[in-house]
């Protein structure tokens, strides 16, 4: 067994603080990787404060994960000691579902083994994420790092990078598409990158006039402040596509006026609270109300290569993991441009 240290919630009301565990030897398939560094992901508070429900405690978080490959099992074809590796939303799957053999892991029939907060296939070890200094799994479940890249800004790509990257790709959004990204954080920052790079037009849509600007070097070409009425109206029956990243209540009918005939809404933000949709915004211009849940491992590698070929990271603010708790204070104000990502390095002084 490999002793490992961490920051791990011991249940939904306390603050992280360190945990040691022991991860397992590694298998004949198995990668052992070194973590560099972990992104914070809104979905890790959500968890660890218990609010989708289910959550298993001890719980350590985190699944934007970078590092180096330390051990490989006998059978690993793919990697090598000295590799940078990534681990992304999940480590395993039941690879025999129709979703599994599509290359769809994320959407397995009988559930996906998520990196943090779920259980092992055998359906009562849990799993442990990426705020620690070493994870061990299986080789069908890492990725390649692109060479060039800032790993610090590559590590949210496994998880804010993929989710914006999948429902653009899988809607065919690019060039001649008006494409509105609703929310400017970890998730919106991506989409708007992500969107401008494959020729569509960005709106910025946001309830927060002092991020036009920077919503505009991201790569946006207009930016709309959702409070100004008479602002918005310009782009009433407007958009083709909106991407939803919004994790906080808000209404979703306000933004379906905003789409074109046969528009979509994508949603990739996860609400507490479910959203109302009514009949008539719907049915009377034939839009569509869709969602999207992270990608694949081969649709995640190749939105990796993407990225490298086209020099796109995360902008990120790079914290020692001892200012976890004060991040997620400030996360929930949107006090960060535009991804929280720990040093591993501080775990291990």
């Amino acid at each position: 067994m490999l002793a490992t240290h961490a920051f791990a919630a011991q249940n939904a009301t306390s603050p992280l603080g360190p945990f040691n565990f022991e991860r397992r030897d590694p298998g004949n398939k198995d990668v052992v990787i070194d973590i560099l560094y972990c992104g914070v992901c809104h979905s890790d508070l959500h968890q660890i404060r218990d609010e989708w429900g289910g959550s298993i405690f001890p719980m350590v978080p985190g699944h934007e994960i970078v590092g180096r490959v330390t051990r490989v099992g006998s059978g690993v074809k793919g990697f090598k000691t000295g590799d940078i590796a990534g681990v992304g939303c999940f480590v395993d799957s039941c690879r025999v579902c129709p979703s599994c053999k599509a290359g769809l892991e994320q959407y397995c029939e009988q559930g996906m083994t998520g990196t943090y907060n779920s259980y092992e296939r055998d359906g009562k070890t849990p799993t442990y994420g990426g705020y620690s200094t070493q994870i061990v799994v299986d080789e069908a479940y890492v990725l390649h790092i692109p060479a060039g890249l800032p790993l610090e800004g590559v590590a949210p790509l496994l998880c804010a990078g993929i989710t914006t990257y999948s429902p653009l790709k899988e809607w065919k959004v690019g060039k001649g598409h008006k494409l509105g990204v609703l929310g400017l954080g970890g998730l919106g920052h991506m989409a708007v990158k992500l969107g401008a790079s494959f020729g569509a037009e960005v709106t910025m849509l946001s309830s927060s006039p002092s991020k036009e600007a920077d919503a505009k070097r991201l790569g946006a070409h207009q930016f709309a402040l959702t409070s100004d009425e008479k602002g918005l109206a310009k782009f009433k029956n407007y958009f083709d596509f909106i991407i939803d990243t919004v994790s906080a209540p808000h209404s979703l009918p306000f933004y379906l006026q905003l789409l074109n005939r046969d528009g979509t809404i994508i949603l990739v933000g996860a609400p507490p609270a479910p959203h109302q949709l009514p009949g008539f915004d719907i049915l009377l211009k034939r839009r569509r109300v869709a969602g999207s849940l992270i990608g694949g491992i081969k649709e995640t590698q190749e939105m990796l290569d993407y990225c490298g070929k086209n020099k796109i990271v995360s902008d990120v603010e790079v914290i020692p993991i001892q200012d976890i708790n004060k991040a997620y204070e400030r996360m929930l104000k949107g006090d960060v441009k535009y991804r929280f990502v720990i040093d591993i390095a501080s775990l291990k002084k």
